[in-house]
């Protein structure tokens, strides 16, 4: 992560000056879900499913979050960040005695599955001070029993007036924290057992618990505390989000669609959409769709949901963290510019479609946003369509393919995360100039990997433009026109980079004369 978020306080870097705009990033995805164990509320990058299960723990029957990081890296994703969100879960507790009172700590980290334990000892601490104590904490894998993080504080204080007073110290530790009532004394030295061959550590008074089943409004979160989808504004780059079924049988809610539709709106992001448990067929799930009324081009979903043939039963799964893995790979191997209906894209050959769907149901559920999703060859399911949800609005006929989407999101964001540092350069004509170049070297880079259908690319640049009044930010505009692979008609962008953020003009997405920006 580029982005530090420490007490509500957002340190964002900016690309260097001198650096050209990488045409090719590494597509980045985050999911946001349930987990037996992990940090809350804080976006952690893995790159491989034995990642996710160390550190988040295996994959849970009460959460489908674990099987959507397999899908999501056996689909190739390669950088995907993982936001761990609970309802009403509980950490652990460690009591140590003290002379009448205990020291009591709390696991930072809830849930039934988080193994922390503590020692105490005066190693190195005059005998006659009875206010110092050193400790030791460690987490240790549930099921190994390995030491996986430990935290050494030596010579604290029990004494609330002392600058090594305990729970002022532990406030920095990422395993724990200080309950009160504080102790009255130095906690007692912890001894191993009596058979001599015992551990020295103390282990939970209390366990911790796992909480509820998750609601709509634990996955939203809340953007002032930077909880939920919101954790992720501490992650600079987000191309996809993803939120699996926040429970067994229990699908997505409409406040939490719509949430993340809008956060993917702000972000420049794909919202992928599993279709809901209870649609049977292709029919039922255009009805779907049209009672929903979801109409967003950052929306991407896809029918029938999945099976695995080791299944007697052949139960549906949700099958949205494959599709993210298909578009991270799709992304890498031949660009967001393509469709996903490619050579080399097909699903696990262990999945089959739960639902037969032909070609003209195929086309009738494309008509809708929905990506159909039908048998490929060597047993490999192939997602045709490469469709958004974008539907009902001659503006947005442009975004209702998905690969036209991808590549404005991937051009707009790669232009705003390289031009971040000219808002606090002085204005000038040296400075438009420079911007110009470097967005007219990105888009023609773009074009010899064949983004565009032709090289008819106009870029202009205004670095004053954004600039009002007295006491208002100074800013540049970039005015750009292409016409997408794939596209009939060339479209226009206007962005307007400030010191306050990017921000792209209403019509942005419109499709313009060839002549014109």
């Amino acid at each position: 992560m580029s982005d530090a978020v420490d007490r509500g306080i957002t340190v964002t870097e900016t690309a260097a000056m001198d650096q050209p705009i990488d045409a090719v990033p590494e597509s980045t995805a985050a999911f946001v879900g349930r987990a037996l164990r992990g940090p809350l509320n804080s976006p952690v990058l893995i790159q491989t499913f034995g990642e996710f299960r160390r550190r988040f723990g295996d994959s849970w029957s009460r959460s489908s979050l674990g099987p959507a990081v397999r899908q999501f890296f056996e689909h190739g994703g390669k950088s995907l960040y993982v936001v761990r969100v609970a309802n009403d879960a509980r950490g652990a507790m460690i009591c140590l005695a003290a002379r009448g009172s205990a020291l009591v700590l709390r696991a930072l980290e809830p849930g039934s599955t988080e193994c922390i334990r503590t020692a105490v000892d005066f190693d190195g601490i005059d005998p006659g001070n009875d206010e110092l104590f050193n400790l030791t904490l460690q987490r240790v894998d549930p099921v190994s029993r390995l030491v996986i993080d430990q935290e050494m504080y030596p010579k604290l204080s029990y004494l609330e007036a002392a600058d090594s007073f305990v729970a002022d110290a532990l406030l920095t530790s990422s395993l724990v924290r200080v309950e009160k009532p504080y102790p009255s004394h130095r906690p007692e030295q912890t001894v191993p057992g009596d058979d001599r061959h015992g551990s020295a550590y103390v282990g939970h008074t209390q366990d911790g618990t796992d909480g509820h089943e998750l609601s709509d409004y634990d996955l939203v979160g809340s953007r002032r505390n930077h909880t939920g989808i919101f954790a992720l504004d501490a992650v600079e780059q987000l191309d996809i989000l993803y939120l699996p079924p926040p429970g067994k049988g229990i699908d997505l809610g409409p406040a939490a669609v719509l949430a993340a539709e809008r956060y993917c709106r702000r972000r420049g992001a794909m919202l992928i959409i599993d279709p809901r448990a209870s649609v049977d067929g292709p029919g039922a799930m255009v009805r779907e769709v049209r009672d929903q009324g979801y109409a967003s081009p950052n929306m991407v979903s896809y029918f029938p949901r999945m099976a695995y043939r080791k299944d007697s039963d052949l139960q549906p799964r949700a099958v949205g963290g494959a599709i993210a893995g298909l578009l991270c790979k799709l992304d890498r191997n031949y660009g967001p510019w393509q469709h996903l209906d490619h050579r080399g894209l097909g699903l696990n050959r262990a999945l089959v479609p739960a639902v037969t769907v032909d070609e003209e149901e195929a086309r009738a559920l494309a008509r809708e946003g929905i990506n159909a999703i039908l048998p490929g060859q060597a047993g490999r399911a192939r997602v045709t369509g490469s469709t958004t949800m974008a539907r009902g609005s001659e503006m947005q006929r442009p975004l209702t393919s998905l690969a036209v989407r991808r590549l404005c999101l991937r051009i707009v964001n790669s232009i705003e995360q390289a031009t971040r540092w000219a808002v606090f350069e002085p204005v000038d004509e040296t400075l438009a100039k420079d911007i110009q170049s470097r967005v007219a070297a990105f888009l023609y880079a773009l074009a010899n990997m064949g983004a565009f259908a032709n090289d008819d690319i106009d870029v202009q640049c205004d670095a004053g433009l954004c600039r009002k009044s007295a006491g208002t930010n100074q800013g540049i505009s970039i005015l750009i026109a292409f016409q997408p692979h794939g596209c009939s008609k060339p479209i226009s962008l206007s962005l307007h980079q400030s010191a306050e953020g990017l921000r792209v003009a209403s019509t942005a997405f419109a499709p313009v004369n060839g002549d014109s920006v």
